[in-house]
């Protein structure tokens, strides 16, 4: 430490650790919740039961009507959903307190501007920046997040890899999300998506999201510093 060898660490606030437990139980519940639903799935198709394409509201409905006339699996799936709508509960729970934090803070309100974040991207941006002046430029966050080529020298071997994948995976995999939503889920056009979509066109969908997502996190901070909003046309932008 003496002679400079380490470098100092980012210590999170107390807010962000906060923000980043709730928003990491959310996840939990979700998971879980997810993998009860999948076993059903699984196991009653074995029994020639299938469930098909039915959304959250309904699945419960659709298992105890594919179990109806055979009482013996009934009393088997019975427990995992009893378990499942406990799990679904509680999500619905940390769910409406993410909403409460996020309609209070004017960065995430600013930061859902930008087409693909919502208040969940927008808050686990927060959570896991929590301070943007440690980042030297908004440049240097596509590479904290690992979104950001590696690059391999020794010798004559200069050779460029995949994405380094560091950091935290958590906020990586939401901003892929939101960069997916921007791409194929989201109709408003912005200057933003046709840079997303050439890229596409040129080395496919998926680089183009990869890409689109490194975007998003620096564009991001700099609304967070700036103190602005997402603005859609590059006229307006310039201005």
């Amino acid at each position: 430490m003496r002679v400079g060898l380490y470098r100092p660490v980012h210590v999170k606030t107390l807010r962000s650790q906060k923000l980043r437990m709730l928003l990491t139980h959310r996840k939990l519940l979700q998971s879980k919740a997810i993998a009860i639903e999948n076993d059903l799935r699984a196991t009653l198709r074995d029994f020639g039961l299938k469930v098909g394409m039915v959304g959250t509201v309904k699945f419960e409905a659709r298992i105890k009507e594919l179990v109806e006339r055979l009482p013996d699996l009934a009393t088997l799936v019975e427990p995992l959903l009893i378990v499942r709508r406990t799990l679904r509960e509680q999500i619905g729970v940390l769910h409406r307190r993410v909403l409460a934090v996020v309609r209070d803070d004017d960065v995430c309100r600013r930061l859902m501007t930008v087409p693909g974040v919502g208040p969940v991207v927008a808050l686990t941006y927060r959570a896991t920046v929590d301070v943007p002046a440690r980042f030297r430029n908004s440049k240097a966050v596509g590479a904290v997040f690992g979104l950001t080529p590696c690059k391999y020298q020794s010798g004559e071997i200069d050779r460029t890899g995949a994405v380094s994948r560091c950091g935290d995976g958590m906020m990586r995999m939401m901003l892929y999300e939101a960069a997916q939503t921007m791409l194929v889920v989201s109709t408003r056009w912005s200057w933003l998506k046709a840079w997303a979509m050439q890229i596409a066109r040129r080395r496919g969908i998926k680089k183009a999201i990869v890409a689109l997502a490194r975007r998003l996190a620096v564009i991001m901070h700099r609304i967070w510093v700036d103190g602005t909003q997402f603005q859609w046309t590059r006229a307006t932008a310039a201005a």
